[in-house]
């Protein structure tokens, strides 16, 4: 009885290992939601497979090798001057090689066709998206469309994201977990990272490098809409909130945390570029202060 009641409980333990493992695996980098995304994964797992070509038949050999080298079995040759063998030396040198071939091919495959600078292929012009990181918040400004969002990315389904992405601030790192591609935001330099989504959902996307106090509110939803609906959102962002000009942007830059999502109805031309050559100066930086301000308001960007 107490035999069958521990085999149940470790079914009942490994059922729930498998969930928790399978649980993990939604909403993040093993749940694509964009071709880019699919592609990482795609590499990640060829590289798995490759690599556990020689990691199986290694655990499998080193059991069979003690098995049939134990000190009962007589059948085995006990061979105390063994020195050298041109066939051993061929095949454990050939094997790590070939794998060093496979992976050296995949990943030269892909690093180029998911290079974050080459355009998706597509029939649809892609959405310009220019980002900006700060202290500690995401700026994301629409040039095509005369508005900018804060701490929320609103993109078409289906249709492809040019982005632009700059830092006010410390480097940072820009990353949507099931859209792919983590690219850095630099002071003074521009990046550029091409994604999609190919279907509507809300996306998690973070910072993956800290960056002092509020590095914990460095996060934001990517809601990927139809476009009917990304052209409804424009239109009504265009009658809401406070225009972004040089002034206001120098006062948004300032340190804050914990800022809510919320829209400006009109961005300065020029605005991104300016941040980018540091015509507009850089923000100091977290080493200078402890926590900041929050803002919770549109009404604080002023």
């Amino acid at each position: 009885m107490r035999s069958r009641f521990s085999r149940s409980g470790m079914r009942v333990c490994l059922a729930a290992g498998m969930v928790l493992v399978l649980s993990a695996c939604s909403g993040g980098i093993m749940d694509p939601a964009g071709p880019v995304a699919a592609g990482e994964r795609t590499i990640m797992l060829d590289a798995l497979a490759i690599m556990l070509a020689i990691v199986l038949p290694t655990m499998a050999a080193t059991v069979a090798f003690a098995w049939w080298y134990r000190a009962g079995n007589k059948r085995a040759t006990y061979r105390p001057d063994f020195v050298h063998s041109g066939r051993i030396e061929l095949i454990v040198w050939s094997i790590p090689l070939l794998t060093i071939m496979f992976l050296g091919g995949v990943i030269w495959v892909g690093s180029h066709r998911l290079d974050p600078a080459r355009p998706l292929e597509s029939r649809v012009r892609p959405l310009e998206v220019q980002v900006v990181s700060l202290d500690w918040k995401w700026l994301f400004i629409y040039p095509q469309q005369g508005v900018a969002s804060v701490n929320r990315l609103i993109i078409p389904a289906g249709v492809p994201v040019h982005f632009e992405l700059t830092s006010a601030s410390v480097l940072n790192t820009f990353f949507v977990h099931q859209l792919g591609s983590q690219i850095y935001t630099m002071n003074g330099m521009r990046s550029q990272l091409n994604l999609q989504a190919d279907r509507p959902g809300r996306y998690y996307g973070q910072s993956a490098h800290f960056s002092g106090d509020g590095f914990s509110d460095m996060n934001f939803w990517t809601m990927a809409v139809p476009v009917g609906q990304f052209n409804n959102w424009a239109a009504a962002a265009r009658g809401n909130g406070p225009v972004l000009s040089a002034a206001n942007y120098r006062q948004f830059a300032r340190q804050s945390q914990g800022v809510k999502p919320f829209t400006f109805r009109a961005v300065q031309p020029g605005l991104f570029d300016a941040v980018v050559r540091q015509q507009l100066p850089p923000a100091p930086g977290p080493e200078t202060g402890r926590g900041g301000h929050t803002m919770t308001s549109p009404g604080d960007a002023h």
